[in-house]
């Protein structure tokens, strides 16, 4: 169970530049907020409690290490009461990144990325298409990202 936060403003300025650098010092955070470091510590660990932060990524230029194939796969279940299940499945498979329940024409939508088409083709048919309870897949290729941003907080 998540703990109640008020949040304030300054809640939401951490959150804001910790967004655009994650490796931002606590102290260099506090100058640029206007608090101590041992302010920020003390936020950032809050939110963390709360549930609101759940870790600090590190972002890696995929392309630059050989990963060009980017698809996006849309799936039809069998019967919706098959989800859990085929999540549990679909979990297996560390080329899937993504994966969301929706609504619409697919039951799940997920994005993978592969070294190259052939290890794309091995995911579809060796991974997704033995998989009990999916149906049948579409599958997006993508071309190009124009941008990949994070939610502005208002």
């Amino acid at each position: 169970m998540t703990a109640k936060l008020n949040f304030d403003k300054l809640d939401l300025q951490i959150i804001h530049e910790m967004l655009r650098d994650a490796e931002i010092s606590y102290a260099e955070l506090g100058k640029k907020l206007f608090v101590s470091g041992g302010t920020i510590h003390v936020r950032i660990k809050k939110l963390e409690e709360a549930g609101i932060v759940t870790g600090k990524k590190l972002c890696v230029n995929l392309k630059h290490l050989g990963y060009d194939i980017t698809a996006f796969v849309g799936i039809f279940l069998e019967k919706s009461s098959l989800y859990d299940t085929v999540v549990k499945d679909l979990q297996k498979i560390p080329e899937i990144v993504r994966l969301n329940y929706t609504t619409g024409n697919y039951s799940i939508f997920l994005e993978i990325i592969c070294k190259d088409i052939n290890q794309l083709r091995m995911v579809l048919h060796d991974g997704l298409q033995a998989i009990k309870g999916i149906e049948r897949t579409e599958t997006f290729i993508s071309l190009a990202e124009a941008f990949n941003r994070c939610v502005e907080l208002a």
